[in-house]
């Protein structure tokens, strides 16, 4: 016991000695009695200084090349590698003055950290998805042979898998064969892909105002023209989608028909089949994001199964039931568009990645995940009437009680400028979600997209009074 205890000191004072060998190289650096470009000083001579052993040194040394502070030369010594711009004090903190644009929820939540509060996000918490499902997926795949560790996916994507999405597929209606699917890494990278074949720069796409922001976001990187339609409760407002086909011909229309992002609205079979007929008379192409499938209670209408992937590509991902770190999603396509997706797939990101559409494989067979689903349906939807009793009682209204999913777009008390109330919160590590950052038509100035099950903690519910408290109630713009 005492030579262990001994062994530990021993330990812990080795860690201390390199620490502080790299602090005092660091030091010097920032203090620029070393700048860039300066040899070091020798491993013996600053083994001395520090009175510590050369070989405590060396690791100082590698460990601080290794992180880029410096650079060695062999047959020279190390010297100060070019430094980057010293980071401000003032980029620490939240951009509190960053503009509502397409990418502002995306980055506030993406760079918070783990003890922030997201209700402005679009995914699940960790605790939420199928942590064991997915453990015993990564223990059977710790044994697989060497190719599916190590080897480039083929270019449609791995077989067992697609052949299970076309299965599931076709219990939503919608008639696919195997070689009809292929797999991306995302259900952005769907969408990506399909511009890139689509669409020439210029081009007119129709979205839904408000959509999910990064259909903008992505539209704008192909330097597409963009032009929004109202939304209402069941689909597409039908006499403006009308008029945007007649006015701008656009060449792709982007949805999501089963729980829009971010109204949790459902499209009707009456405006389904209205959309596909014009869709037909204009020569227009339907990308149909359905991400969300999982979540429902109930089948809802998929303009892919009415058109049966004609004019209609449908597109998905795992992210927000399995894992957003195992990155896989697909795209269903008419037989006749595979070769050149595939083509693009090959030039854009050569193979698939195979470790996570294995991954997702594994987790879907488990006989596990129908019951996970079955059980967080039920507690997204008992998250959805306590988060809504707690907006209501703040005057924060439902624009549409969602029958499914975790969205819920709310209406501030009137007069209530969204990003003010957002930008407001991120002072106290709370990411809202400000409705314009989802219109095109900057028609959504007093809404917020609250996930529910991101919404439960109270320290939200008090910001949230206190800043629509200090507001003041003038007219919006």
């Amino acid at each position: 016991m005492v030579s262990g205890s001994i062994r530990m000191s021993e330990a812990a004072k080795s860690g201390t000695r390199l620490s502080a060998v790299m602090a005092a190289i660091r030091q010097r650096i920032a203090g620029r009695s070393l700048t860039s470009g300066d040899k070091l000083p020798s491993i013996r001579s600053f083994a001395g200084t520090m009175q510590v052993s050369m070989s405590t040194v060396v690791e100082a040394y590698e460990r601080l090349v290794a992180e880029g502070v410096i650079q060695s030369r062999p047959g020279s010594g190390f010297y100060v590698a070019s430094q980057a711009a010293p980071l401000a004090l003032s980029e620490i903190g939240p951009k509190l003055d960053r503009a509502i644009d397409p990418f502002w929820v995306s980055r506030q939540s993406l760079a918070s950290g783990d003890s922030d509060l997201k209700p402005g996000c679009g995914w699940l918490p960790p605790s939420w998805l199928p942590e064991d499902g997915m453990r015993r997926a990564l223990r059977t795949l710790s044994r697989a042979n060497g190719p599916v560790l190590a080897d480039y996916g083929a270019p449609l994507g791995l077989p067992p898998l697609r052949q299970l999405i076309a299965r599931r597929m076709g219990d939503r209606g919608i008639e696919a064969s195997p070689d009809q699917i292929i797999l991306t890494e995302s259900g952005t990278q769907a969408i990506d892909l399909l511009c890139r074949f689509l669409l020439e720069p210029d081009d007119t796409v129709l979205v839904d105002d408000p959509c999910y922001f990064n259909f903008h976001a992505l539209l704008r990187a192909h330097r597409a023209r963009i032009v929004s339609v109202p939304y209402t409760p069941a689909g597409p407002d039908m006499a403006r989608f009308a008029q945007a086909l007649h006015e701008h011909r656009p060449r792709l229309y982007i949805t999501n028909s089963a729980i829009h992002n971010p109204t949790g609205a459902t499209l009707s079979p009456v405006t389904a089949h209205r959309v596909l007929k014009l869709a037909e008379q204009f020569g227009l192409t339907i990308i149909e994001d359905d991400i969300f499938a999982d979540f429902e209670h109930t089948l809802a209408p998929r303009l892919a199964a009415f058109d049966g992937l004609d004019r209609v590509v449908h597109i998905g991902s795992f992210s927000k039931t399995l894992s957003a770190s195992a990155r896989c999603g697909f795209i269903a396509a008419r037989p006749d568009w595979i070769e050149g997706l595939i083509d693009l797939k090959i030039a854009t990101s050569f193979g698939g990645g195979r470790l996570a559409a294995e991954l997702v494989l594994n987790v879907l067979r488990d006989g596990s995940y129908r019951k996970h689903m079955e059980g967080l349906r039920l507690r997204l939807s008992r998250a959805m009437g306590e988060v809504n009793t707690r907006l209501k009682s703040l005057g924060i209204e439902p624009w549409l009680e969602p029958q499914a999913g975790m969205f819920l777009w709310s209406r501030l008390p009137d007069g209530i400028d969204a990003a003010d109330v957002a930008r407001e919160a991120l002072a106290e590590n709370i990411v809202l979600a400000p409705g314009n950052a989802f219109s095109l038509s900057q028609s959504a100035t007093s809404f917020l997209r609250f996930n529910v099950a991101q919404s439960g903690d109270i320290r939200i519910f008090e910001a949230l009074r206190k800043a629509i408290a200090r507001r003041p109630k003038s007219a919006v713009a």
